[in-house]
């Protein structure tokens, strides 16, 4: 059995993308992103290495349980790495277990039969001296889940972090924040997510880009005023118009962004606009601000090798923005002077909210870096607010479902800051809770990453 590569014409052993996907999980293990160690990743493997990768981080939970029963233990980590990557695929394949079904997202699932599983991950084993030495142990755990699979996911039922595979503090916490949905948001987090456009209006029409995504037969649907979400994931290289700048990929809530912070704002003496979105790249909501309005936009961001992406995206879309390297915490080193119409701040967070996209953040995060996120976030309203001009707005926004980064932080703002005054705003959004019905008239499924928005104006105490 072997994986294929993206162009159908090469076929990659299976076993070398278990390795790979082994090989990730150890990363995330040490607290590096998935992200970052998909670069180690021969460029030919990555695709199938990274869609492994994502089903073993979203069921990680239930395999480390599993593992658990399987030998008390834990082998060598690179061993247990392999294991537990195998174990996250044979225990999503369609089987007797209803409950484990029932939590199996559509469309999400081993392409191979679970001895064909059994076999390569042996025979990763046995390619690499780092585990050569467990290949017989992987084996007969593997054979052992195999034989007494009902059994053994019964049992990892009375574990929440099996049942939901997240860390059991993000399990209290999310429950803590949002007693009623909890559930909803920690089921939504591990589904796939869709691959959501946002049509560049400066270019072309949200009409006329679904029909040249008919034209190449490609299913889509309109996901708001300027969003497209792909019924199946694409190339985005490959997609109509993607060189031409006629469309960028952002979630539906993260097209929100744009279109709060301009509703009802004018500039002053008839000037256009000017906006500040500090934490901007990759330029993202920086491009929509430009596409929706006449403006001057200054985008900030600390990371000068991500200001040099943003500069490239804007070059596609045809924009151009005042790229700017600084710390939005410290206006000395990048501010003129002169106050800005409108504030949108993104700020740094858990991103607890695109647990779906980024798998590997549930188990990268830990307790402690919720408070410590909240201070900056808190630091940044409090810096950048004198920068901006009396009835100007700033928008606060995060990726994140914990309310100690969202509701907790947009109350404390304003009771300290009498001159903010709350403009109707969306709060917090859950991931796929359909709360943007009202907002997206067209997005019946609700379909969006989580998110937290709160606009400020500022007026007299």
């Amino acid at each position: 059995m072997s994986l294929m590569q993206d162009n159908k014409t090469t076929p990659i052993p299976l076993w070398r993308q278990l390795q790979g996907a082994a090989f990730l999980l150890m990363a995330v293990r040490g607290g590096r992103s998935m992200t970052a160690a998909l670069e180690d990743i021969d460029a030919t493997l990555r695709p199938g290495v990274q869609a492994l990768g994502f089903h073993a981080l979203r069921w990680l939970g239930r395999a480390e349980a599993l593992r658990q029963q399987l030998a008390q233990r834990p082998p060598p980590p690179e061993a247990d790495a392999l294991l537990c990557v195998a174990l996250a695929l044979a225990c999503t394949e369609s089987g007797s277990d209803e409950a484990a079904a029932r939590r199996l997202p559509e469309g999400e699932g081993p392409r191979y039969t679970a001895f064909t599983l059994v076999d390569q991950a042996v025979e990763a084993a046995k390619r690499d001296e780092a585990t050569v030495h467990q290949a017989s142990f992987i084996n007969g755990c593997l054979r052992r889940f195999l034989r007494e699979r009902d059994a053994l996911m019964a049992a990892t039922e009375k574990h929440p972090q099996a049942v939901w595979n997240h860390p059991q503090w993000w399990i209290d916490r999310v429950r803590k924040d949002h007693p009623d949905s909890w559930q909803a948001i920690l089921h939504a987090n591990n589904a796939k997510a869709p691959l959501i456009l946002r049509v560049n209006t400066r270019k072309t029409t949200l009409a006329q880009y679904l029909k040249a995504l008919a034209a190449m037969n490609i299913v889509a649907t309109q996901v708001g005023p300027q969003g497209v979400m792909l019924a199946t994931p694409s190339a985005v290289t490959a997609l109509p118009g993607y060189a031409e700048g006629h469309f960028s990929v952002q979630d539906a809530a993260a097209q929100m962004a744009a279109p709060l912070l301009l509703d009802g704002l004018a500039p002053a003496g008839g000037a256009p606009l000017r906006l500040l979105d500090a934490c901007a790249a990759p330029g993202g909501k920086t491009a929509h601000l430009l596409e929706l309005a006449d403006c001057e936009v200054t985008a900030l961001d600390i990371d000068a090798r991500r200001c040099e992406r943003m500069t490239q995206n804007l070059q596609r879309l045809g924009l151009q923005a005042d790229i700017r390297v600084g710390d939005a915490a410290r206006p000395d080193g990048w501010w003129d002077g002169r106050l800005y119409d409108g504030i949108l701040l993104d700020a740094p967070c858990t991103a607890s909210g695109i647990v779906r996209r980024h798998p590997d953040v549930r188990w990268l995060r830990r307790p402690t870096d919720i408070a410590q996120l909240a201070a900056l976030q808190a630091r940044l309203l409090e810096t950048l607010w004198p920068l901006l001009r009396p009835s100007g707005r700033l928008l606060y926004c995060t990726c994140s479902v914990f309310r100690a980064e969202g509701e907790q932080q947009a109350q404390t703002f304003v009771t300290h800051h009498k001159d903010a005054h709350f403009m109707p705003s969306p709060g917090h959004l859950l991931p796929q809770s359909g709360a943007l019905e009202t907002v997206f008239p067209d997005n019946l499924e609700g379909e969006h990453d989580g998110f937290f928005y709160a606009v400020f104006e500022k007026r007299k105490a």
